[in-house]
């Protein structure tokens, strides 16, 4: 067994039962992952706990045979780390929670970070990939504002002009794509913070 296989080989040899393969991965990547639970909890016991239970989520994920190889091993087993530090402040309840009834809410806003390491820019791909996934599914008025809006930049009189509506109108198909997205988000157990 190769020490530089590349995780997708590492991953088909454990599936096939091959345990040093796993070692290989954990030994791989325990500081990456390690550094970036601490940098989100500041415990050295707690990063111990989530860092555990995040290889353990893999080694679960990976025995029912429910992983999906996309070459992408990193980036997943991030988010599952990310997710359980999310996890965590749950049920400590110190989770901030985001509430706006502003209409102009730039979803994207919650995942803006200006000091971002490539652990952090990995979930945030993942975030973005999620928003952009869930704007596909809004009514095609509603998403054509959104993406107006957010991908071009657009004001909300352009918009109106653009779609040959007033901007009463251009502001109500926000507003609703915006609780449409929250309602997708709370649906699916979407994490948008980092």
């Amino acid at each position: 067994m190769s020490r530089t296989a590349p995780d997708a080989v590492l991953v088909k040899d454990y599936i096939s039962g091959n345990e040093k393969a796993l070692e290989i991965l954990v030994a791989r990547h325990k500081d990456r992952v390690y550094n970036f639970i601490f940098s989100k909890v500041l415990d050295r016991d707690l990063t111990e706990d989530i860092f555990q239970d995040a290889f353990i989520k893999v080694i679960n994920t990976l025995k029912k045979g429910k992983y999906n190889e996309e070459g992408k091993f990193l980036p997943w087993l991030m988010r599952i780390a990310h997710n359980l530090i999310i996890d965590h402040y749950r049920k400590s309840n110190r989770m901030p929670k985001f509430q706006s009834k502003d209409t102009e809410f730039d979803i994207f806003s919650l995942i803006k970070d200006s000091g971002n390491n490539a652990e952090k820019q990995l979930v945030i791909n993942q975030i973005y990939n999620d928003v952009k996934l869930l704007v596909t599914e809004l009514p095609s008025d509603q998403k054509e504002v959104i993406e107006m809006r957010l991908y071009k930049d657009m004001s909300f009189k352009e918009i109106a002009e653009n779609t040959n509506v007033s901007i009463n109108t251009a502001l109500g198909r926000m507003r609703y794509a915006i609780l449409n997205l929250r309602r997708l988000v709370n649906e699916r157990n979407i994490i948008l913070t980092q």
